[in-house]
């Protein structure tokens, strides 16, 4: 599989390139270069790189429910759903090489979502299960998108559907904040 960036752009993700083969960024400015617009991203995109979701620029929030080194995201994020009396979100889900889940969510306009690791003591969704936001004045973090390629796996969209809202019970438990 060539990394695509229409595949996210098309989702309304507005992405850059990251190193080919890599979840690197190519340089500095990626937050503000990010685009979901085709005509530019026909310009400028180099074969080969991968696709990085800016979630400033994209308005969104990513959980990154990790499958690895004996933990389980998924299985992590299961159990907050069913103890909040919770479903499964319903949006666009992301399958990653190793197993895990990037979960797309909405940011409304004015709320402030940063980036955190499962791994943390403090985080508040919990091992295995990592955020990735759109922060504050462009300083947000990013995910790897889909039709990326690291060790010859794919980043493949599993859930094709639309980007939902966060849910209440979610960003209560991230603590998020409003400007």
């Amino acid at each position: 599989m060539i990394p695509n960036p229409f595949v996210a752009a098309a989702h309304g993700l507005a992405v850059f390139g990251l190193e080919p083969g890599s979840k690197l960024v190519r340089g500095p400015g990626w937050q503000h270069a990010a685009t979901s617009d085709p005509d530019v991203l026909a310009s400028i995109w180099r074969p080969g790189d991968n696709v990085g979701v800016g979630c400033w620029r994209s308005g969104v929030l990513g959980l990154d429910l990790d499958v690895k080194d004996g933990v389980d995201g998924i299985a992590r994020f299961a159990v907050l759903c069913d103890q909040h009396g919770e479903t499964w979100p319903d949006t666009m889900t992301v399958r990653t090489p190793s197993g895990g889940q990037h979960l797309y969510f909405a940011v409304p306009v004015g709320v402030v979502v940063g980036s955190t690791a499962g791994r943390n003591p403090g985080s508040p969704l919990g091992p295995g299960i990592d955020t990735r936001g759109p922060g504050r004045g462009g300083r947000g973090g990013y995910l790897v998108g889909p039709s990326s390629v690291i060790g010859g796996h794919a980043y493949m969209i599993e859930r094709d559907l639309p980007i939902v809202t966060c849910p209440g019970w979610l960003t209560g438990l991230l603590n998020i904040g409003r400007v």
